[in-house]
């Protein structure tokens, strides 16, 4: 049993909970204090490097948002056979969490490529892709920061396709998707906190991101946003050393090995 059964659908959960859930995990972020022991880049260098305002970016995440809350209606109503606060049986915990790490390398593997493809492409780099690289130093609320297109077919698309074929039912969807908003958020909050699970669990985390948004890793890390492991196999993979800036905080430098 779950907290919303009896008020609304899993359906309606599953469509607004993780927009719900990206706005609290990134505006926790962005009401932080400025945490400059653990900050990757400086203030200055985000003020410098990133050519779109704040509003720019609040305004882009929520035109994505609308969109993929529209494709996850459609979506749930074709694959729903329960009405507004009816719920349907949920298999047993073993098969969801089977089901979540499937979605999981299902998403990972079709953000992969994608995500490649408008790198390599040098048309879709310039008109879509570039949108979210106007964010040279990563932080939270620009996560989703994304051309209207790329958001629909990286993001929205991607998350379908992992529903659908990891056959998860719509309240397995909840838990699956608003995780994968706090893991994006938090990959490129831009911050090296200590304690941070997603750290401890995670080889693509916060600075594994952060190289992918510099210049000299704009061909690499491509991984998002669970496993590195199609960077591995393909050969896009670039290691990091976390280095502490003398001024105060970190900086992820290319590895030397």
């Amino acid at each position: 049993m779950v907290f919303w059964e009896g008020y609304v659908s899993d359906e309606v959960m599953g469509t607004f909970a993780p927009i719900v859930i990206y706005w609290l995990y990134a505006g926790l972020f962005q009401l932080l204090p400025p945490l400059d022991n653990y900050r990757l880049h400086t203030r200055k260098e985000e003020d410098v490097k990133n050519s779109v305002p704040l509003s720019s970016v609040v305004k882009g995440v929520l035109l994505q948002q609308l969109v993929q809350a529209v494709v996850a209606h459609l979506l749930f109503l074709v694959t729903s056979e329960t009405g507004l606060v009816e719920t349907e049986v949920q298999p047993p915990l073993l098969v969801q969490i089977i089901q979540i790490i499937i979605a999981m390398f299902v998403m990972d593997t079709w953000q992969y490529f994608v995500h490649r493809y408008m790198h390599v492409n040098k048309f879709l780099y310039r008109h879509i892709h570039s949108q979210h690289h106007k964010l040279v130093v990563p932080y939270a609320i620009g996560a989703l920061y994304n051309h209207p297109l790329e958001g629909l077919l990286l993001d929205t698309v991607g998350g379908a396709i992992s529903f659908l074929i990891s056959g998860m039912t719509a309240r397995t969807a909840v838990i699956f998707f608003c995780f994968a908003v706090v893991k994006t958020v938090d990959d490129h909050c831009g911050l090296w906190l200590p304690g941070n699970l997603f750290h401890m669990f995670f080889q693509n985390n916060t600075a594994y991101h952060d190289i992918h948004h510099q210049l000299h890793g704009l061909k690499y890390n491509f991984s998002q946003p669970f496993f590195p492991i199609w960077d591995k196999l393909l050969g896009t993979h670039m290691p990091y050393d976390l280095v502490k800036r003398p001024e105060g905080g970190f900086e992820a430098r290319l590895s030397k090995d």
